[in-house]
């Protein structure tokens, strides 16, 4: 994504990150990765949802990176990473892998977070070799590992076949979003966040989505449709927090809580009062704290040391 199309100043600004390289994923997709901060800081490594790129993430890396090393990278046809034919959670648990060892030491461990197709890959490599090697401890936000569509609530019907039918065709949608104009800006404010969002968050939100290739966003709607990462959930071992809007419509809490009761070593469960699916922007501070506590608390204190 052309750093044109996100927000050029201000706190969703994308920063410049220290470095930038090319992960290659086990089918041999390019993902294209930024590392922000020291280079022997302890790791945290930051995964963006559906439709979104590394400029999601733009308040986390520029608050983390004085002390952290922040890497982010734009999952497969997003951003700066090219589409590939292979859309699958398999292919997003590749991709997870391929970023992990290609910016992590042996034996290195780092606090993962992914937001809501970014929290449903760490599901999907719960089970992966790097993941179990480098995952110090894990923060979910807005996710869910099953049943999407028929949750949502972006249609404001009651739950039933017909709510299902009319969001798979809403989210499931081929057609361009186009200019970021003020009837965008408040559709998109309805659907992914809460009612008091202030409106540069909006416009971030906004200006990061409209720059996903419709294609890409079909493709990868059609994998969340048929989503099941259940028996993810139960794999993810290490400590795990979760965080969610109460006002979030395509993941509401339901999920959350059902994360929470599944995960092995479950560390917390915060729900946000009136804020939506967009927690890392709407609550930059709140997911920033989180990612900062689970880093101190459980990455292993030699790394600490190293790079005090």
């Amino acid at each position: 994504m052309s750093r044109l199309t996100s927000v050029a100043s201000g706190p969703y600004a994308p920063p410049v990150p220290a470095r930038e390289l090319t992960a290659v994923s086990a089918d041999g997709a390019r993902l294209h990765v930024e590392v922000h901060g020291p280079e022997n800081a302890p790791a945290v490594v930051l995964a963006h949802g559906w439709a979104c790129s590394t400029a999601f993430w733009a308040a986390q890396i520029r608050a983390l990176a004085a002390d952290h090393r922040v890497i982010a990278y734009d999952q497969r046809g997003h951003g700066r990473s090219p589409a590939s034919p292979a859309c699958s959670t398999e292919a997003l648990a590749d991709d997870l892998e391929a970023v992990l060892e290609a910016t992590l030491a042996p034996g290195e461990q780092a606090v993962i977070a992914g937001h809501s197709m970014g929290g449903m890959t760490v599901m999907a490599a719960a089970s992966r070799p790097a993941l179990r090697a480098h995952a110090a401890a894990v923060l979910l936000c807005s996710t869910g590992s099953s049943r999407l569509v028929a949750s949502a609530t972006v249609v404001p019907i009651g739950e039933g076949r017909a709510r299902t039918w009319l969001t798979r065709r809403i989210l499931g949608s081929r057609a361009p979003l186009g200019p970021v104009t003020p009837l965008a800006l408040r559709i998109l404010k309805y659907g992914t966040m809460g009612a008091g969002s202030a409106p540069h968050m909006v416009e971030a939100c906004a200006r990061i989505v409209h720059a996903c290739p419709r294609r890409v966003r079909h493709a990868w709607s059609q994998v969340l449709d048929l989503l099941d990462l259940d028996h993810g959930v139960r794999e993810l071992t290490m400590p795990v927090e979760v965080v969610v809007g109460t006002a979030d419509r395509l993941t509401p809490p339901v999920h959350a809580r059902t994360l929470a009761g599944a995960l092995p070593h479950c560390v917390g469960l915060t729900e946000l009062p009136g804020l939506g699916h967009m927690t890392p922007v709407e609550a930059p501070e709140t997911v920033t704290g989180k990612i900062r506590t689970l880093a101190s608390t459980y990455i292993p204190a030699v790394h600490a040391e190293e790079s005090a």
